[in-house]
């Protein structure tokens, strides 16, 4: 007698003699159950409403079905949950946690779904600068980039006696004939050098650059800017910068140096350098000698340039031997000998400048942050800041919800897979969205405490 089947099911290798079927008959499921901590950070820091005021929306209201902040939301939170390309959009326009995320489970029409899909959100990131007929959305970048530093600063309870601004460039590939392409021949390839600028773990500018440029190249007015929206609200916080010796350029130094503000960058080494450290690295080769392990000595000297410094400054040089080779390395600062010695300065405060490096990668590596692929380059920023504001909400859970855990230094990506990555059964009545979260999920506690701490930074 032949099997009752069904088309819809699937049969697999029975288990302890019980038979295992599936089938697609789960009803609203989603894989994104997590993502309820995303809403309960925004309303903490009110990040979207905040976002969404920096567009210029010139539509006819009355004929608009999707208003900015859904579109907002939609990017933002696709990117963190791990969606890169506005093609998801298509499938995710009909996800129940996104849309009560957006705040919109139903269309104002019966033949659209609740949320944006790829034409639409297309049409936000490709806006122009100028109004249009065919482009009547539109974004100012400044405000945008005044948005990231007022996020920052209203992070902190009171004013901090000191930050650090960390400053870095990097390379952005690029795989088509993008506006502002350019052959890098450090990085071997096409790419943008964006800039960034953070202070800690926050995020304070992401600016997309051409690569043919110096790496310093418009630092000045980017440091200037945030430094003066910064002391407007704290001044009498010590500001110091700190990067490697592509920003040890005399226009930057200078600048500090009139505006009260310290730095410590990285010094590209020459022969004059070096044989202003000859007798340390002559006293490390004999001290690694004896030893048989690495050793390093430091000198602390006034220097300049022959020719591009306008004053002399102060440099710490490392003198530094490993397996019998010289590693000199420099670094010039405006901090005074009196209130940092040579070897503090460089290991402690210096090296420290590589965990920005890490910074990095989770906005590229988790967050895509370098899927720039549009034609112009106003659009690919745009879509460097979206990438760049799901890392600041993803920063602000891990800041406010989960500190003191074992997420309180977790990568995006980790709490991306560990806490919204989380499977779900959704039921929506009239009275309420219930979302049956796995019962096997490991992490429970942590998610509790995490939106215990969001409701009440939000209250």
């Amino acid at each position: 007698m032949p099997t009752e089947c069904s088309a819809a099911q699937f049969e697999f290798a029975p288990v302890e003699g019980r038979q295992v079927v599936a089938a697609f008959d789960g009803g609203a499921i989603t894989s994104d159950a997590g993502a309820l901590l995303l809403g309960e950070t925004d309303r903490a820091i009110r990040l979207t409403d905040r976002f969404a005021v920096c567009f210029i929306d010139a539509r006819t209201p009355a004929l608009v079905e999707h208003e900015v902040g859904t579109m907002v939301v939609q990017r933002v939170v696709g990117i963190v949950l791990g969606y890169e390309d506005l093609n998801d959009h298509d499938e995710l326009r009909h996800d129940p946690v996104l849309a009560v995320l957006a705040g919109k489970l139903a269309a104002k029409r019966s033949d659209c779904a609740p949320l944006a899909g790829k034409s639409t959100l297309n049409r936000l990131e490709l806006s122009r600068s100028e109004l249009t007929r065919y482009h009547k959305v539109s974004h100012d970048a400044a405000a945008i980039e005044t948005l990231f530093v007022d996020l920052f600063l209203q992070a902190h309870r009171r004013a901090p006696a000191q930050i650090i601004l960390d400053l870095d460039a990097t390379d952005d590939p690029l795989h088509g004939n993008q506006e502002g392409r350019f052959f890098h021949g450090y990085y071997d390839c096409h790419c943008y050098l964006p800039l960034y600028i953070f202070c800690s773990r926050h995020l304070l500018a992401a600016k997309l650059r051409r690569s043919n440029i110096d790496a310093s190249a418009g630092a000045v007015e980017e440091i200037a800017r945030i430094v003066a929206q910064m002391r407007h609200c704290w001044p009498k916080t010590r500001i110091l910068l700190r990067a490697d010796s592509g920003f040890a350029r005399e226009a930057l130094m200078a600048w500090c140096e009139v505006n009260r503000v310290d730095f410590l960058f990285g010094l590209a080494g020459n022969e004059r350098l070096e044989q202003a450290i000859k007798t340390e690295l002559m006293l490390a080769s004999l001290d690694s000698m004896r030893t048989g392990k690495p050793a390093r000595r430091f000198k602390d000297f006034t220097w300049s340039t022959l020719d591009s410094w306008s004053r002399n400054r102060r440099v710490v040089g490392k003198a530094e031997v490993t397996g019998g080779d010289a590693n000199p390395r420099f670094v010039v600062t405006s901090l005074k000998p009196g209130e940092v010695g040579a070897q503090h300065l460089y290991e402690a405060i210096y090296c420290a400048r590589g965990e920005m490096e890490n910074r990095i990668k989770e906005c590229q590596l988790d967050l895509f942050a370098d899927r720039t692929s549009a034609a112009t380059m106003r659009a690919n920023q745009l879509r460097l800041w979206f990438a760049s504001m799901a890392y600041v909400r993803l920063c602000a859970l891990r800041r406010i919800g989960l500190a003191h855990t074992q997420f309180a230094n977790a990568t995006c990506g980790t709490i991306r897979l560990k806490l919204l990555k989380i499977g779900a059964l959704v039921r929506i009545s009239v009275r309420r969205i219930k979302l049956a979260m796995a019962s096997a999920c490991p992490w429970q506690d942590e998610f509790a405490l995490a939106h215990v701490r969001l409701r009440n930074a939000a209250a």
